[in-house]
């Protein structure tokens, strides 16, 4: 049985989530590397601004840390990577090895240099303490197979990971799972944990794009599916979950095919509160029903938009789903990006289902935030995000300058000010100038959030 706390005096109503945001690099730009991401695709060449990204994301971290929560920030991983590059056999001095890439292989070039681990919620799934059999709390970062640039970040958020999770008696970071497409894993952007309370004990659903027992069934015709079965599956037995408090959920193919890449862009849940589009999943009802029976006896508020309301591709632009659903001390609030309350369905749903619930429904009120940037390199407000539920003992084994107040922000604002790069076009991925900057912007991020050596960019 899962044990719930490491202190049996603590109660779970003293249990927080804690929100840590991925901080936009300095290498921000638009290459769009990810098929199957609309946004990111639509916008490929376009003149990126890191610093303004990074401001934005700051701004976010800013804002819910204002609605009473536990804010933390997970740096940028190093990029441009060269030693990526050098592996390839590019060789020669920084400038050469940028040059050599740009001539033979800008695909790889571009690869080197993107800054998609601001993308939190591929990081790793999560599994808090009171749901694991061991009572720790468990992560297991993405090995992000799906796409060549991802594949590039699970070993040094590994690293990353195990050096803001350090303490082993409260937190165990595994390896990522075999880098092989059986396995294929991007992390909690496809998983969601329902509970009457963070600290209570949760049911877990897990999602995936396909099964590689059944490659061809319910397979997209446009784009490929993301995560298998079997990485959900072996994730929940690592964990230490409990069987009966996990639910796994087949994305529907339409879902995907119209650019629903991972499940947190067609569905969201807090509590017991799940928001979600009647089109998310294979058989949905059995989904939704297999939800309520793991969690009785409590309830389980589901918010449905169908078709009716807006379509799926009205889901992708406006980016609802992608919004954070936070549980506040004023209630849940829906943290969305400025899209979804101009897009002219699904502003005006969200805004009826929100007023139809009242002062006490299970949504009480949204707020939208300004993540153009991010937005356009394909992720919300929600991808920015890895939630990590914590116990006051294990909250005080985290790393500390990574959990962050208001003149941490402000440090992390000036520093965003002084060093990113107010802009990035194409031709400059090749500049070796430019990538000097930007691994010494990351050096002194390191620096100020103590965790010298993580990077190999570090000195």
């Amino acid at each position: 049985m899962a044990q719930t706390n490491h202190n049996p005096d603590i109660r779970a109503s003293d249990t927080v989530e804690g929100n840590f945001d991925g901080l936009v690099a300095p290498s921000h730009n638009y290459a769009g590397l990810a098929p199957g991401n609309l946004s990111s695709q639509t916008n490929a060449g376009a003149i990126s601004s890191p610093r303004t990204a990074a401001l934005q994301g700051v701004s976010k971290m800013r804002a819910v840390r204002a609605l009473g929560l536990t804010q933390g920030v997970l740096p940028p991983l190093q990029r441009p990577d060269l030693g990526f590059l050098r592996s390839l056999g590019f060789g020669g001095d920084d400038a050469a090895v940028l040059e050599g890439a740009h001539r033979e292989a800008p695909d790889l070039l571009a690869c080197a240099w993107s800054a998609s681990a601001m993308w939190a919620a591929n990081a790793a799934t999560v599994t808090p303490s009171v749901d694991a059999d061991d009572g720790r709390c468990h992560l297991t970062p993405a090995n992000l197979v799906s796409n060549t640039h991802r594949s590039l970040e699970p070993p040094a958020m590994t690293r990353l990971l195990r050096a803001i999770f350090h303490d082993r008696d409260r937190f165990a970071v595994h390896d990522p799972l075999l880098p092989q497409t059986r396995f294929a894993d991007e992390g909690a952007a496809n998983h969601v944990r329902f509970a009457p309370d963070h600290g209570e004990a949760g049911v877990h659903l897990f999602c995936f794009g396909f099964d590689p027992a059944h490659p061809g069934r319910h397979r997209p015709a446009r784009f490929r599916a993301r995560q298998s079965l079997d990485a959900s599956r072996a994730i929940a037995r690592r964990h230490g979950v409990d069987p009966a408090r996990t639910v796994f959920a087949q994305q529907h193919p339409a879902a995907v095919d119209a650019g629903v890449f991972h499940n947190d862009v067609i569905s969201t849940g807090d509590g017991l509160t799940f928001l979600t589009h009647e089109r998310a999943f294979i058989e949905q009802d059995r989904v939704l029903e297999g939800l309520r029976r793991a969690l009785s006896p409590h309830g389980l508020t589901v918010i449905t938009a169908t078709d009716a309301d807006f379509s799926l591709e009205d889901a992708v632009a406006s980016y609802l789903f992608n919004a954070q659903l936070l549980t506040t001390p004023a209630g849940r609030v829906l943290v969305a990006p400025t899209e979804t309350r101009d897009h002219p369905r699904v502003g005006p749903w969200v805004a009826e289902m929100i007023a139809a619930g009242g002062a006490n429904g299970p949504i009480a009120r949204a707020e939208y935030l300004d993540v153009r940037e991010a937005m356009r390199n394909g992720g919300g407000p929600a991808c920015l995000r890895l939630r990590v539920v914590l116990t006051p003992d294990e909250l005080a084994g985290v790393h500390d300058p990574c959990l962050v107040d208001d003149a941490r922000l402000d440090a992390l604002e000036a520093l965003v000010g002084e060093a990113w790069p107010e802009s990035i076009a194409p031709d400059e991925l090749r500049d070796h100038r430019l990538a000097r900057h930007c691994l010494d912007a990351l050096d002194r991020l390191a620096s100020l959030l103590q965790l010298p050596g993580v990077s190999p960019a570090q000195r």
